[in-house]
């Protein structure tokens, strides 16, 4: 590592602390006008993603809403990233008895929660509000997640999340062999979290699931790991209030026979949180490349600009198909 590489992943690191040790000092309405600003401001900024953000929006909300309010969606994601963002310094402050201050559960089947704290679990939610935090407050919940990580290109960040995100009781393991180690946790009856809509390459690991009327390329190792267990898939989603507090809203579990495969159990586990985000926009990701590859028979249009058609992703789209 090159001289210069080194002191700026120094300052990379200095920076993260002071923002540790600062926000969580702010109060919580301050620290929720902060991230409307900030997210604004990065709305404002940050022209690919904001144009990435309002061609998903149009494709999929176009027919029923104007220009104006498709507008407005968009930087309402960019003030949920950035409220998510800033609270994952201000969740410093969150403990085993005061999360409830910032946070109200509602579960659809407490029983099957109960039970999953000596059977296990897999737990599921995309990348919408504040997912962070889901996991914080299961973990003060007694539930240990065994949480797969990418690795910063700066060791120093990745260390300091990974603290960060351990706090209240998890494991974080980087990508490399995490499946051999989630799978060993899950028959011991351990936890594995996994975010449903992360998008990935067209590969064997791969699955294409219908998300807003589009195939879009997720991963199946959610799926994989329900397969080899057997273990209950529960669906989570995060809601923010206006006040600035969340609702953590925890579905009934998923459960499959031994003839459903993993395109099909990646697909049901999506099918409960698209209803939710159709319901209330503003808060998933829509700056994300959500749908980054396309059939190449796909009709014009159907896609967004940046959607990259080959002839691999097909091949996932037929696998899928063919075992649905």
């Amino acid at each position: 590592m090159s001289p210069w590489k080194k002191i700026r992943h120094w300052f990379e690191w200095l920076g993260l602390q002071w923002l540790y040790f600062a926000i969580p000092l702010l109060p919580r309405r301050v620290a929720h006008a902060l991230a409307k600003l900030l997210g604004s401001l990065a709305f404002a900024l940050d022209r690919r993603g904001r144009e990435t953000a309002l061609e998903n929006l149009a494709l999929v909300f176009g027919e029923e809403k104007d220009a104006a309010e498709i507008r407005r969606l968009a930087r309402d994601s960019y003030r949920s990233f950035a409220q998510t963002v800033i609270d994952q310094f201000w969740g410093s402050r969150l403990r085993e008895d005061n999360y409830l201050d910032y946070c109200r559960l509602e579960l659809e089947d407490a029983e099957v929660v109960e039970r999953a704290r000596e059977t296990g679990a897999i737990w599921v939610t995309p990348h919408y509000s504040n997912f962070e935090w889901i996991a914080l407050v299961m973990g003060f919940r007694g539930y240990r997640f065994t949480i797969v990580a990418q690795d910063f290109r700066n060791p120093r960040l990745t260390e300091t999340y990974k603290r960060n995100r351990e706090r209240s009781g998890h494991e974080v393991i980087p990508q490399r062999g995490a499946i051999v180690r989630l799978l060993k946790n899950l028959k011991k009856g351990g936890h594995a979290a996994f975010l449903t809509d992360l998008t990935i390459k067209p590969s064997k690991p791969a699955t294409a699931i219908d998300c807003f009327g589009r195939k879009t390329c997720v991963t199946a190792i959610h799926a994989e790991l329900m397969k080899r267990t057997g273990l209950p898939v529960i669906p989570g989603l995060c809601i923010p209030q206006p006040d600035g507090t969340y609702l953590f809203k925890g579905f009934r579990a998923i459960e499959f026979g031994p003839e459903d495969d993993e395109d099909r159990i990646a697909q049901a586990c999506w099918d409960i949180f698209e209803p939710y985000i159709r319901e209330n926009p503003g808060p998933w990701l829509w700056m994300y490349r959500h749908w980054r590859f396309a059939p190449t028979d796909a009709p014009e249009g159907l896609y967004p600009s940046y959607a990259w058609r080959t002839e691999t992703f097909d091949e996932v789209v037929a696998r899928s198909a063919g075992a649905s």
